[in-house]
Order: C-alpha cells, then structure tokens, then sequence
C-alpha cells in the first residue's frame, strides 16, 4: 500500500508515455486513470492507517548514497503530515485525470498529456513522502519539470510558451535559496535526514554564521525556496501565466499540488523553524500581504481562470501567515481542504469554458445558469466554501487561521489578522462578481455560441460531485482531527510545536466576535457583489472611471511584470546582445577567425613565389645560400 500509493502514478506515465501511440488514445486515458484510481485506493488507505490508527512507519527502498559524510537512503515517510498529503493528492488527481479524459477527447496528442500529469502526480507524492532534504528536493524540481511540460502543452502557442518558461525560470530563483539552504542544513547537522535534522536542533541552537543564528538563516533560506514554489509576492508573477495551460492542469498544479508544496516544507520542518523567531515574523508579513494583494487584483480581472488563479495566490497567502504564527496545522488544514474547493471551482470553469466553446472572458459570458445547472451549482459549492460560509469547507479552515492570527504575538500578527479579514471580503466579493458576470444576467456571448451551450458529459461532472462531497464536508468533519481538541494525537509529532508556543490553545480562547468576524466578511463581499454587478450594474464602470489610476493598477497586477521588466529583463537583454556582438563576434570568434585570415593572406603572398620556372627556383636557392653563408660569417666574426 505504501509503496503503491508513489508508485501506480509512475506506472501510468510509463505506459501511456511510451506505448500510448501502440494501445490507442482511449487506452492511455484509462489506464492512467486506473493507476491512479489505484493509488488513491492506497494514499486513502494509508491515511485511515497512518493518520486515524496512529501508525507511522518509513518504508526504505534502498540505500541512495554513502560518500563520506553524506549518507543517505531513498525512503518513504508515512507520518501524519505525509499521510494527508498523500491521500488528498491521490483523490484529487484521480478525479482531474477523470476529467480530463471528457475536457480533452479532442486533442490530438492525448496520451502525451496524460503521462506528463501521471508524472506530475508521481514528482509531487514523491516530494510529500520524502525521508531528507535531497530526496524531497528531487520531488521539488521534478514537479517543477512536469510544471514546465504541462504549462507548456500547446507548445504549437506562442504564450504557453512564454508562461512555461517563465514558471520555470521563476521557480529556479526561489530553487536557488533552496539548494542554498540544504548544504547549509548539511554543514550545521551533518546530515539531510529530517529525523538528523530534528535531533540536532537543540545543540544548534547557539550556533552562529557571520553573527547571524545557524537556524535563523537555514529557515530563511528555505523559506525563499518555498515562495517561489507557493507563489508568495515578489515571486508570485508566473502562477497567474500558467492559466495558459489545459484547465485540468491549473485544477491540479494550483489547487492541490505544486503551489503547496512550500507550505509542506515549512510544515515538514517546524522542529527547526520554531526557533526561527525573526523569520517567522518575515513569513507572517509575507504571506498577509500575498493573501491581500492577489484578493485586490482578483476583483478586477477578466479572464475566468485569472479570477481562481488569484483566488489561489490569496489563499496560499493565509497559508503562510498561519505558519507564521506558529499555527503550521492550521496552514495544513486550510491547504487541505482548499484542495477540494478549489479544484472544484478550477473543474466547474472548465466546464464553463467547454460549453461556452473555449470562451474565458466573463465579459463575453452570462444568462448560462439554466444550460448548465449543474455546473452553475458545483460553482455555488466551490464559492461559498471559499467565500468561508458556515458549514462549507472553507470556513472551518480559513477561520482557524484568523483566529490564530489574532491570538498570535506581535505586530505581524495583527497585521496578518486585518490583512486577511480584508482579503476575506474582497475573497467573497470576487467570487460572486464572477458567478454573476458568468452565469447571470443578459448572453454577452454571440448568438452562435450561445446555441451550443450544453452541460458537459458524466465524465466531466462525476469528478465535480466528488469533489464537491469535499468542499461541503471535508471541514466539518476533520476540522476536529486537525486543529479541534484531538489534534495533538492527531498529528503524533509529525507536525511540532515548540515548549513556547502556545497559539493552538490560545487560537480556541479569542473573544467571541472573532469567529463571527470572517462570516460577517463574507456576506458583506457577496452583498457588495449583488449590489455591483446584479442591481446596479453600472457602478462599478463608474467607479472604474472615477478612480482610473487605482483601476490600471489593480488591472495591471500591481505592475510586478513591467517592473521586473524594467529592472532584469532589459538589462539582461542589454547584456545578451552586448555579449553576443562584442564579447562572441568580435573576441571570441573575432581573435581566431582574424588569425586564420592573416594565415589565408600570407599563404597567398606565399604562393606567387610559385612561377613554374627552374631559374626563379635556383635564384631563391642562391639567395637563401648567400644569407646563410652571411648570417654564419657573421656569427664567426663576433
């Protein structure tokens, strides 16, 4: 079972990666659904096992290295953590690879895309279950690869390949400080081995680099990693790029896998980071201010994909914060059912987006409700579980974290707690302005496309409703396993909070309006919704045109893009053609191809002296004979 759980997923990407051409398209689909209907058959098991029956266990395949110091084997680590995150990304990728067998029956090269998300699935689970540093970080940039492939699928499209660069290349940034962290991690504990890690922390504690704290600068490092990862603000600019790929893919990499896996790591290693103080107050103010900045561009963006893929961005932000705090089980428990909703909502756009006849712009949508009742009702589930409605998923998780915001200490703290109410009800308020603009109202769309809406097929909406059984109640019923009054047997140490830290006590005791506070927000954003965009739809163009410079802000996402054009991409262009024209042409290639035409001109300086005639030969030989003589003449005389 636990070695399946990895492994199926593998065994999918082979066989429609490789022999897809050989057993049909039909074939690669379903067998890489069935493998991975397999492993989400195992990743639950193993959950009900690890995490509810409170049975750890670490499978060693084999031994990876033993050069000197550095030894270490290729294991899988069940604990808790690991645990969830397996079953949830087995379920979840079941279900997308279901659906997408329905969203992508008319591409041409489907088993192609079915290995390259079977492959992502296996980078990602590998990534979850790893023993040390190095073999997560294999998982890390593998996903990273398979990122770069699916964002990139229509490679035949100039933007998909502009956005899977971009992805790739923004992501090799926060990589850097990764590695950077890990030889690090080495140098301090000797080891890579988390259980090595976790043991030596202790004796770390006085340890210093350049007067800085050993930890504090491991914990940073790792940090950076992760925001490249998780798309955290400053390194956030590719997540909302690699809408360009298949819908399926965004449903996968930006719900429940890629995105996330910064927020693993910090999870994964708490016993260190927990005496990081300086850098969780750095993670805090991050992450509060990623959860409002991508809420304030959600509210004005166009493109359906755009809207969730903010939506995410934001979200990862309380994420962060959570962890911040201290309240890393939290940070879990809203990636976990985040998860849910939001592949849901990523799946329900897709549908949308398939009736409307691969339309993404909500201005050019509406009056769909009726064509597609389903999907418009998986929408509804999605929203108000994001929008943190009682009794969704959403509100369970994303109150936790305010909540643990508010009983945090210091000024990030509150920082974090006003930034995410604020992201709160602009989170409400963009998720109706884009069920009404989508699905209400008059058919902006032309008459054509509107005679083909049409729901999509069971295997499309059969995913929708299993994940929506998640959104509806996946908080409810494991909010008291993972922060209510179980969570210390819950978690069993995979997840550690330090002697001083208190906040998953102290998050239970806040005064009584907390709680009711993001519901408050909640409803507040959807009513400012229905006022802007069902009762008088032209506010908000005349807000638009009375606040214009706020308005290209928000639309033109802060100007991260042209600001990072700015500062790195033309200089570094500058540099390239510098390079290429001075450094290349004129040294480079100059310096030998300048010696070979002094060679080619004087050869043939050389070759008139070749006349064909005996008398012109004996006169050089006299004259070589006369200066020879001379030049030894000479020398004697001396």
């Amino acid at each position: 079972m636990y070695i399946g759980a990895i492994f199926f997923p593998l065994v999918g990407a082979i066989i429609s990666g490789f022999f897809g051409r050989l057993i049909g398209d039909k074939a690669a689909q379903w067998t890489t659904v069935f493998f991975m209907a397999l492993a989400a058959i195992c990743g639950l098991t193993n959950f009900v096992n690890v995490a509810l029956g409170h049975a750890p266990a670490t499978v060693e395949l084999f031994t990876w290295m033993n050069v000197g110091g550095l030894q270490f084997s290729w294991a899988l680590r069940y604990d808790t953590v690991a645990a969830v995150m397996v079953g949830m990304v087995t379920l979840t990728s079941t279900m997308i690879h279901m659906y997408s067998v329905g969203y992508m029956s008319h591409d041409p090269t489907t088993p192609r895309f079915f290995a390259y998300l079977s492959l992502f699935t296996f980078m990602m689970l590998m990534l979850v279950t790893a023993d040390n540093l190095v073999q997560l970080f294999f998982g890390w940039e593998g996903i990273g690869l398979a990122s770069y492939l699916l964002i990139g699928y229509w490679y035949e499209k100039e933007s998909a390949n502009r956005a899977a660069m971009k992805a790739f290349i923004v992501n090799r940034v926060g990589d850097l400080f990764f590695m950077m962290g890990m030889a690090l991690t080495f140098w301090t504990f000797g080891t890579v081995e988390f259980d090595g890690i976790f043991q030596g922390v202790a004796a770390a504690q006085s340890q210093t680099i350049g007067g800085i704290p050993v930890l504090e600068l491991i914990a940073l490092l790792l940090f950076l990693g992760a925001m490249g990862k998780s798309a955290q603000i400053g390194l956030h600019t590719w997540l909302p790029d690699a809408m360009e790929g298949p819908t399926p893919v965004s449903a996968l990499i930006h719900a429940a896998t890629l995105v996330t896996a910064g927020v693993f790591l910090m999870a994964r290693m708490s016993p260190l980071v927990e005496y990081a103080p300086n850098v969780l107050g750095i993670i805090t103010f991050i992450g509060a201010t990623t959860a409002f900045f991508a809420a304030t561009v959600g509210c004005v963006q166009n493109d359906i994909k755009r809207v969730i893929a903010y939506s995410t961005c934001s979200q990862l932000g309380y994420m962060f914060f959570a962890i911040g705090v201290g309240a890393y089980q939290g940070a879990v428990f809203h990636l976990f059912t985040h998860a849910f909703f939001k592949a849901l909502l990523f799946l329900s756009a897709g549908s949308v987006i398939h009736a409307m006849s691969d339309e993404q712009d909500i201005r050019k949508m509406g009056g769909i409700w009726k064509k597609i009742p389903i999907t418009y009702a998986m929408f509804w589930i999605g929203s108000l579980a994001l929008a943190g409605i009682p009794l969704f998923a959403g509100y369970y998780s994303k109150d936790f974290v305010l909540e643990a915001a508010f009983a945090g200490h210091g000024w990030t703290a509150s920082y974090a707690f006003i930034m995410g109410m604020l992201a709160a009800l602009m989170t409400a308020f963009y998720s109706w302005r884009l069920i009404i603009l989508t699905f209400h109202g008059a058919p902006r769309a032309d008459h054509h496309t509107m005679e083909h809406v049409h729901e999509s097929p069971a295997v499309m909406l059969v995913p929708l409703f299993v994940l929506g059984v998640g959104a509806l109640f996946a908080g409810a019923v494991f909010a008291p396993y993972f922060v209510g009054h179980d969570w210390v047997e819950f978690w069993n140490n995979s997840i550690v909070n330090a002697p001083h830290n208190h906040i998953m006590h102290d998050a239970h005791e806040v005064p009584s309006w907390v709680p009711l506070a993001p519901t408050v927000a909640g409803v507040v954003g959807i009513a400012i919704g229905y006022v802007f965009y069902m009762f008088v739809p032209s506010l908000p163009g005349r807000l638009a045109a009375a606040f214009p410079g706020l308005y290209r802000f928000l639309l033109n996402k802060w100007y991260f893009d042209e600001l990072y054009d700015f500062l790195f991409v033309r200089p570094a262009r500058r540099l390239a053609y510098w390079l290429w024209k001075v450094g290349d042409a004129k040294v480079i290639d100059g310096m030998p191809n300048g010696a070979a035409s002094l060679t080619a001109a004087a050869a043939g300086r050389v070759t008139k002296f070749q006349t064909g005639r005996v008398a012109n030969y004996a006169f050089t030989m006299i004259i070589g004979v006369v200066l020879f003589v001379s030049i030894f003449l000479f020398g004697i005389g001396r």
